[in-house]
């Protein structure tokens, strides 16, 4: 395999990577536990890529970031001075301003209303010139369960379900019909205040959310690592 592209994304459960050939992703990495930077340096074991990106949640020791330097031509790690350079702000996380990125570039001239589905629910607003309008932060499908069973003590620990009744008839109908249907409450609440929006699912629950969807949506499960490829792409042709 010719040198290419790393791209790397640690959020909060899990990491996902792909080798990127410009825009072009290959196969997709997940890994989940703590050995996060033995996983990478198992990815370039083989291959050097020319950029390495590296959007996380978490903060790598210098030791690890001098290891991930050294097998690549050049690393990014995504902060604060990239995403103003990027016209995002600041407070956004690296996955967050990723899809934004992303969204710029597939919905040209479109605006855009993107929901991450995952360990959080993200909601952000583009407008049709690509500029950030704002967004919104609020538990996550799999969270909402784990609250319920952590903080009310008598509740079963549950999980998504293929059949939702619209009310529940039991404890375990009532808290899944409950956390799904107040998720597809929210989701349709915000596409309702911009309806001339594209609405663009990501995540790990996208697929499950948008089957669920009367309205047209899009769903791109690799939003996230297309945004950090574009990015990759720019710090490529500056060598």
């Amino acid at each position: 395999m010719e040198a290419a592209n790393l791209i790397i994304d640690i959020g909060n459960t899990a990491l996902k990577a792909a080798w990127a050939d410009g825009m072009t992703l290959g196969k997709t990495f997940r890994y989940q536990g703590e050995r996060m930077l033995d996983f990478i340096l198992s990815l370039t074991e083989k291959t050097k890529p020319n950029v390495m990106i590296l959007s996380s949640v978490r903060v790598f020791s210098k030791q690890a970031v001098e290891k991930l330097r050294n097998e690549c031509t050049r690393l990014i790690i995504i902060d604060e001075n990239i995403l103003e350079r990027y016209d995002v702000p600041s407070y956004l996380s690296p996955d967050r301003a990723a899809s934004i990125i992303a969204s710029r570039y597939l919905f040209k001239k479109r605006g855009c209303t993107i929901f991450d589905l995952g360990t959080t629910l993200t909601v952000d607003f583009l407008d049709p010139e690509g500029r950030y309008e704002g967004g919104n932060v609020s538990l996550g499908c799999r969270t909402r369960f784990k609250a319920l069973n952590r903080y009310a003590k008598p509740l079963p620990l549950l999980g998504v379900a293929e059949d939702i009744s619209q009310k529940g008839t039991d404890i375990a109908s009532s808290i899944t019909s409950g956390v799904i249907s107040g998720i597809m409450f929210e989701i349709e609440g915000y596409v309702s205040q911009h309806p001339e929006n594209i609405a663009v699912f990501t995540g790990g629950d996208a697929i499950y959310f948008a089957k669920r969807m009367k309205n047209s949506i899009f769903v791109v499960c690799n939003l996230v690592l297309m945004g950090l490829a574009l990015i990759a792409v720019e710090y490529d042709k500056k060598d």
